[in-house]
């Protein structure tokens, strides 16, 4: 189960600064146990969710 969230930076600079966002496309995973940065392929973004969920 994946439950996902978009929120506009500009918008929500707080929130951004709680997570470190500085640039987009940012991915965090479970709170900041998990970040990816930039737009990477597919199989970068599920081996970084699995490290941090690990499975």
């Amino acid at each position: 189960m994946v439950q996902a969230e978009m929120v506009e930076a500009m918008e929500f600079p707080l929130l951004a600064n709680q997570y470190g966002v500085h640039g987009v496309p940012h991915t965090t995973i479970n709170d900041g146990k998990g970040n990816v940065i930039g737009a990477v392929p597919e199989e970068h973004l599920l081996a970084e969710i699995r490290r941090v969920v690990g499975g």
